[in-house]
């Protein structure tokens, strides 16, 4: 079968284990199914998943305009404590940045390639964990806004890593350190003013990816370098595709990528 897309990172379901969508236009490509068999992705263009033009991707699946001009990529979005909505000021565009920065956000750890401190919205748990592809994951702070859980996470993130060892993440390699041992450590970090938020619960949520066989060594594939490729599949975990062969492919950082699916 053959179709034509427009990248964007997976849908996702959360059962065990996780359950990956591909859009696909007019179709979703079930990606569990597909494992153990052949598939075919070839690069074709460009499609800004902002305003719809072909010029090349930027980042994070817009273009170069549309990255310094789109309140959907304000510098907020990677750096929780840049809020403002909660002052009034805007960054970009107000009303929206109001709509995601002023909702329930959860600061949480996740077991990675390590344990990281995150923060998403409140609405976004547990398919935040997914796309990180952590294989546990526990709440630690509910706050009412992004701002003040990126000042948690500033906090936080002085005593623990922040990132993914994304390489150690598809090789299935993890560390034995005990989440909630963790949390009740990160307790004594937090700002006076930030400890009212605290979660006590004790709930740490696993997470199963569909993957058959690990790979032992990691090669990245780029669509601007290797414009063509076919390989079976033999895993699915965070927003990557992982062959048989050690290649892997990171979908979300091919949003806006036009290309060509045989399967």
């Amino acid at each position: 079968m053959q179709y034509e897309a427009v990248l964007k990172k997976m849908l996702t379901e959360f059962s065990q284990p996780i359950k990956y969508y591909l859009d696909a236009g007019e179709d979703f490509i079930v990606m569990n199914y597909l494992i153990g068999k052949k598939i075919k992705i070839k690069f074709k263009g460009y499609e800004c998943l902002s305003c719809g033009s072909d010029e090349p991707i930027f980042a994070q699946g817009i273009c170069k305009k549309c990255f310094f001009e789109s309140p959907q990529v304000g510098e907020w979005v990677m750096k929780p404590e840049l809020s403002k909505a909660h002052l009034g000021i805007e960054d970009r565009d107000l009303a929206f940045e109001q709509e995601v920065q002023l909702k329930p956000h959860i600061v949480y750890l996740a077991k990675t390639s390590d344990i990281k401190v995150g923060v998403t919205r409140k609405s976004q748990i547990p398919y935040r964990w997914i796309d990180q592809g952590a294989d546990s994951a526990i709440e630690i702070l509910e706050v009412p806004n992004r701002f003040l859980a990126g000042q948690a996470e500033v906090a936080l993130k002085a005593h623990i890593n922040d990132k993914t060892g994304w390489q150690k993440m598809l090789k299935g390699i993890t560390t034995d350190k005990d989440l909630l041992k963790t949390k009740q450590q990160m307790k004594k970090f937090l700002p006076e003013d930030l400890q009212q938020y605290w979660l006590d619960g004790n709930e740490v949520t696993t997470l199963q990816f569909p993957v058959e066989k690990y790979p032992d060594k990691i090669k990245s594939i780029n669509l601007k370098k290797i414009p063509e490729f076919e390989s079976v599949l033999t895993g699915i975990k965070g927003q990557y595709l992982i062959f048989e062969d050690g290649q892997v492919f990171n979908v979300r950082n091919h949003s806006g990528y036009v290309v060509e699916i045989l399967l």
